[in-house]
């Protein structure tokens, strides 16, 4: 009745050879790739306005070619939230792919229903950082996706689906949903649904847990970095589970990277709300097992709460940056001499900013002059100057500035970057969860 789960990747970018590895040696009931930061889907949902094919994690395709294959050889199923904003695209490429590799025959599922901007909008939601609501934003709002929970990923597992895509879920819930359908749990144990999302919660980073995050020369040494295998479990049908890792893959499990892992974005210990769960981690213990072994028990959790979260993605503003490099005797000197410059250029030629920001990097670019107590005056150091605007207009015009130092400001500056972004901001608000409705598309691929 064991469990294997593994981990195939911790963000949309991650390393694709770990999942190949536990996907070939892991022995794995199910690998789950849980690939969505919280701006990463307002992203895809403007790639999606530009073109309705797109939306969906860019290394999907990537990552179905090199593990379809052998997960459907093995047995693996696969779960992810690579859907992002354009789950069933994500589906028809996926199908595209088994056809072309002749892979089938493969059952195939997507959910849907996580996107909630006419909701959003229809109940001018109060968003919890700034408390005003979201019919101020405008036409700035871009985006708004609720965490689904684990049950429509079940619901397709128990129609036979080998491979489930997602969009916006709990990041836990990926791998809940293997656990709920695999032992049966019901979606009110909530003792069981809590150690679960423990165990989701350990893994959902993937190589943070192995040693990758927890790194510090010296201090935590890990060996293999650059092999770094990612996590799997073993969990048992009461919830309890043991993390390890493919032998002979790099980095280490631990006493101190769960732990490590366990605390990650941690707001509440004893009520860690998800759209299953309020899970109840005080009491969790973890065993020392042996080498690359860690077990977990002791977790629980309560009814779930009666709302579930929304990520409301906004346009905030434009960031206009330049940089230019500055070395030799007296290069800090020149550097300080030229964001002087900048400053007064900016001031001179009336560019509007509600921010400007001038670091120096590698003295004080991370914690700030107030820190940055050098030794002895640096040989190097590259001015960065950046500045918040409402325009993309505003914000080309204070790179230009850093640019113009190449002839009009202090000597032999070199090296002169420069670009303009936009910023997509972040917001969460709460909507009651009778106003999401998830749906379920099926698809089946022949041979």
């Amino acid at each position: 009745m064991t469990l294997r789960i593994g981990s195939g990747a911790g963000y949309s970018g991650d390393r694709i050879e770990p999942a190949v590895e536990l996907a070939q040696s892991g022995r794995l009931d199910y690998l789950a790739f849980e690939c969505l930061a919280e701006r990463t889907i307002a992203i895809d949902q403007q790639k999606r306005l530009k073109n309705p094919e797109e939306g969906y994690d860019p290394l999907l395709e990537a990552r179905m070619r090199a593990v379809l294959p052998i997960c459907l050889e093995k047995g693996v199923r696969i779960i992810t939230n690579m859907g992002a904003a354009n789950p069933l695209s994500a589906l028809a490429k996926v199908a595209a792919i088994c056809r072309e590799m002749g892979l089938g025959p493969v059952r195939l599922a997507a959910v849907t229903g996580d996107e909630v901007l006419d909701q959003v909008r229809q109940q001018d939601l109060i968003l919890e950082e700034t408390g005003q609501p979201t019919s101020a934003l405008g036409s700035r709002l871009v985006s708004a996706n609720a965490y689904l929970g684990a049950a429509p990923m079940v619901d397709a597992l128990r129609q036979g689906a080998q491979v489930v895509i997602t969009g916006r879920v709990a990041d836990p819930a990926l791998f809940l949903a293997p656990m709920i359908h695999h032992f049966g749990w019901g979606m009110d144990d909530w003792a069981r649904l809590g150690q679960g999302t423990i165990i989701g919660h350990l893994l959902e980073c993937a190589g943070q847990i192995t040693g990758g995050y927890f790194a510090d020369p010296g201090y935590k040494d890990v060996a293999g970095l650059a092999r770094l295998g990612f996590p799997l479990a073993e969990v048992e049908p009461d919830g309890s589970a043991v993390i390890t890792k493919v032998d002979g893959s790099g980095g280490s499990i631990t006493l101190a990277t769960c732990k490590e892992q366990m605390l990650y974005e941690l707001h509440d210990p004893a009520a860690y709300l998800t759209p299953d769960v309020t899970a109840d981690f005080s009491g969790v213990r973890f065993t020392d097992l042996g080498a690359d072994r860690v077990g977990v028990a002791g977790g629980t959790g309560r009814a779930k709460p009666p709302t579930l979260k929304v990520c409301v993605g906004y346009v905030d503003s434009y960031i206009g940056e330049g940089q230019i490099g500055y070395a030799g005797p007296g290069a800090l000197d020149r550097a300080r001499l030229g964001a002087e410059i900048v400053r007064e250029r900016l001031a001179l030629t009336g560019v509007r900013h509600s921010e400007l920001r001038v670091d120096y990097i590698g003295l004080d670019s991370l914690h700030g002059p107030g820190l940055a107590r050098p030794a002895a005056e640096p040989y190097e150091v590259r001015l960065r100057v950046a500045g918040r605007t409402e325009t993309p207009a505003e914000a080309e015009r204070i790179g230009n500035e850093v640019e113009t130092l190449y002839t009009n400001g202090p000597a032999a500056g070199g090296g002169v970057t420069k670009g303009v972004r936009q910023v997509l901001a972040m917001a969460s608000a709460y909507l009651p969860r009778e106003a999401v409705r998830p749906e379920l598309h099926i698809k089946e691929v022949s041979r």
